[in-house]
């Protein structure tokens, strides 16, 4: 399958809240139990993007959104500033395809230039799929939360994933330049 990466935009929105739609209501990357709106999704957007974090778009040669990632504030306490996690979310039928593992490594990519230090990925419902998408673009296991989700009549796993970006812990941060400027005032 042909498909191009780039920014997401708020066009993108319908699409985006589609796909998420069905990671809600059939998987367990997702926690929530009612998918959100269009319009929460844009509001999830603006919100992740007004700080400067990536959004990408992955789309095929005939336009259609075929998945997306961004890169979000793992927690909003300054000292975690450096550390992003990532999400991804696929269309049903672009799974198993290597989109994954491109999106993960272009955000990785981007999120390095703009000055992270660390991603984690938080895997809801221990995915092997998701996993091994991670592995394979330099992830390694952090750890195992057990029984921290209970959805589709079942207690589920979160697996805990990281991965060095940029000088990762080689050197101090640049605490005048985003992302250190990130959470004041």
């Amino acid at each position: 399958m042909t498909f191009t990466l780039r920014n997401a935009c708020a066009a993108d929105i319908p699409s985006i809240a589609a796909i998420y739609r069905d990671a809600v209501l059939m998987g367990t990357a997702s926690y929530e139990l009612a998918p959100p709106s269009e319009a929460e999704m844009a509001e999830r957007f603006v919100a992740i993007t007004a700080r400067g974090y990536p959004y990408i778009a992955a789309e095929s040669a005939d336009g259609r959104l075929l998945g997306y990632s961004y890169a979000s504030a793992f927690r909003t306490r300054p000292a975690y500033r450096w550390l992003v996690e990532d999400s991804i979310y696929l269309a049903e039928d672009a799974r198993g395809l290597g989109l994954g593992k491109a999106l993960l490594n272009e955000l990785a990519a981007r999120c390095a230039a703009l000055g992270f230090r660390q991603m984690v990925a938080v895997i809801g419902g221990a995915s092997d799929a998701s996993i091994g998408v991670h592995r394979a673009c330099g992830f390694e296991m952090s750890g195992t939360l057990k029984g921290t989700g209970f959805k589709h009549g079942r207690w589920l796993d979160t697996v805990l994933m990281q991965i060095a970006l940029g000088e990762g812990l080689t050197t101090d941060p640049d605490e005048t330049a985003y992302p250190g400027t990130l959470f004041e005032g």
